[in-house]
């Protein structure tokens, strides 16, 4: 077959997924949130839902998990990573921004705990329980400068 030929079982899409890495006075934000592995942290984060743009869904869900407002001005990374334990994998859109105007009678997403500041190593000490590598390694990528402009992504 060509190369822009494809048979219709191969065709396969990864799980389109934003997050939000906010550090504030030597802390970042994350999430405890019940899964079926147990309780577990993550970053504010979640799947791309129809007709959104990759900011609104990381402003969407920084929201709705956490009752923060979230202002993107940098991509963080995309990262790629397949679930070892279960047929999926995630394409993650990081982002980097400020949280601000937080509602504390907001009610959070289903499964979410609690909304919780952490220092970088509180979060490394804790990786036992992250969500995904995906957590420990924003955390990293960011302390070492890393970030794009947000004019690298395009939305047509």
């Amino acid at each position: 077959m060509g190369a822009l030929q494809r048979e219709p079982d191969m065709i396969w899409k990864p799980n389109t997924t934003v997050a939000a890495v906010i550090e504030q006075d030597g802390r970042f934000l994350l999430v405890e949130e019940e899964t079926t592995d147990g309780i577990r942290l993550n970053q504010p984060a979640g799947h791309l839902e129809k007709g959104e743009t990759l900011i609104e869904a990381a402003i969407r869900e920084t929201s709705e998990e956490t009752a923060y407002d979230f202002t993107p001005e940098y991509l963080l990374g995309v990262y790629h990573w397949r679930h070892p334990g279960k047929d999926l994998t995630y394409l993650r859109f990081a982002f980097i921004g400020h949280a601000n105007n937080h509602r504390p009678a907001q009610k959070l997403d289903d499964g979410i705990l609690r909304a919780v500041w952490m220092s970088a190593d509180e979060i490394r000490a804790t990786q036992a329980i992250h969500r995904s590598p995906q957590v420990l390694t924003c955390i990293e990528h960011y302390l070492a400068g890393q970030r794009f402009p947000l004019s690298v992504l395009t939305h047509l």
